[in-house]
């Protein structure tokens, strides 16, 4: 039996006596079930149960490179990360991420609440379901995470010292090469395009200067701009649902950034969903209420995040210059602009990158994908350049109405 005194990659088994072992959860002689589970980019994780008393928790541990692709090696510290992230978030919004059990430095471990009750978002999305509660939730996350970690809100000091712990460079150098730069260009060969869309995607996404300068200056900006602790990876692949519960997961790439990423991230992927129902469902009232609801679900994640947003700050920003007649106005459009300029970026690297979404790959009819396809990077290119107009939730609506419009659906 491992005594986990030295660093080694688990397997179930392992994952199970260190559940055991090193976290009291369970009694010495349970006989515990064990499994891998997920299919993410970067990570291993267990699901270990004692069937007799019904408890289970789930195991996270890093890698030494992603799962992805062994061309990133990517420092293990990021399980400490997504930890420390998660106590962070469970005293900002309470229930709205998974309960941790503590964290193993040696193992690079992380354990935490087993939410085999709830379904990926995505998954559940591209079986048609429909959650009534997520906008209310996954804005109340993004305003209470975003704001209450800025300097506006924050000590100083305070402040300063989280930036400096959840200094994440090998996580943010994935995103700064597959968000940022590789899907306007194709210098290291890396980006999978849909064969059948090669051409228009490349004119359209490495021949347009415009735009590769805009996604230059949008770069710079998450370089730079350390404003909130965001996530750094929300969209519907790391959000589990049920009709009555939202959880936020996957929080190793948090890091001290734009808030507005973490926003941007999320429109996105409502805009994929209803880009795979929209081009896959067939003429019917089931079609017309999906497409619906995604439609009002990406209003109010706009607008309901504009709105706690404004709350929350009257109630809790004590910076005496952000007091100042129209600097809240000028705040919250800075943050605005970044996740329209990201709802951009989300769409083009996951419609071109390495890592792609299911709303698109799983369109098994190509003149289906492309339509699907060709919808998103329209919409995306717009988002981009014209972020600084781009505010409300009507304005993506717009944007996607107009898009669907220059491509209709396939015959």
């Amino acid at each position: 039996m491992p005594n986990f005194d030295r660093y080694f990659l688990m397997k179930p088994a392992d994952a199970a006596e260190f559940a055991r072992t090193k976290l009291g959860l369970f009694p010495a002689g349970a006989r515990l079930e064990h499994a891998e589970i997920g299919d993410g980019n970067l990570n291993y994780i267990f699901r270990v149960r004692d069937p007799a008393s019904g408890r289970s928790v789930v195991l996270k541990q890093a890698g030494g490179t992603a799962r992805i692709s062994d061309q990133f090696k990517v420092s293990t510290d990021r399980t400490r990360i997504e930890y420390e992230a998660l106590k962070i978030e469970n005293e900002l919004a309470p229930g709205l991420v998974p309960v941790t059990y503590g964290y193993d430095p040696v193992m690079n471990c992380c354990a935490m609440e087993d939410l085999s009750d709830h379904v990926i978002m995505r998954a559940g999305l591209l079986t048609r379901e429909r959650y009534p509660r997520f906008a209310d939730h996954i804005t109340t996350f993004m305003v209470n995470t975003l704001l209450l970690t800025t300097d506006v809100v924050l000590d100083h000091k305070r402040k300063k010292a989280l930036v400096a712990s959840f200094i994440n460079p090998d996580l943010c150098e994935i995103t700064e090469d597959l968000v940022y730069t590789e899907p306007f260009d194709d210098l290291r060969k890396r980006n999978d395009l849909f064969p059948q869309n090669r051409e228009w995607l490349e004119r359209q996404l490495y021949e347009d200067e415009t735009l590769r300068l805009e996604t230059a200056k949008l770069k710079l900006d998450f370089f730079c701009n350390a404003q909130s602790l965001i996530h750094g990876d929300l969209h519907t692949g790391s959000i589990f649902v049920r009709q009555d519960s939202t959880k936020v997961i996957d929080g190793e790439f948090a890091f001290y950034g734009p808030a507005g990423f973490d926003v941007g991230n999320v429109v996105a992927n409502l805009v994929f969903a209803w880009a795979n129902a929209d081009t896959v469902m067939p003429e019917s009232p089931a079609r017309l209420a999906q497409t619906r609801w995604l439609e009002e679900t990406l209003f109010e994640v706009v607008e309901g995040f504009k709105r706690k947003w404004k709350a929350l700050w009257r109630e809790r920003v004590v910076e005496s210059t952000a007091r100042t007649p129209g600097f809240a106005e000028w705040y919250l459009g800075g943050v605005l602009r970044d996740t329209a300029g990201v709802t951009g970026l989300e769409l083009s690297r996951r419609t071109v990158g390495i890592a792609h979404v299911k709303d698109l790959t799983s369109i098994a009819s190509p003149p289906h994908r492309i339509r699907a396809e060709r919808l998103c990077i329209e919409m995306a290119k717009r988002c981009i350049k014209e972020r600084e107009r781009i505010t409300t939730g009507d304005d993506y609506l717009e944007l996607l109405r107009w898009a669907a419009e220059r491509h209709p659906r396939p015959a």
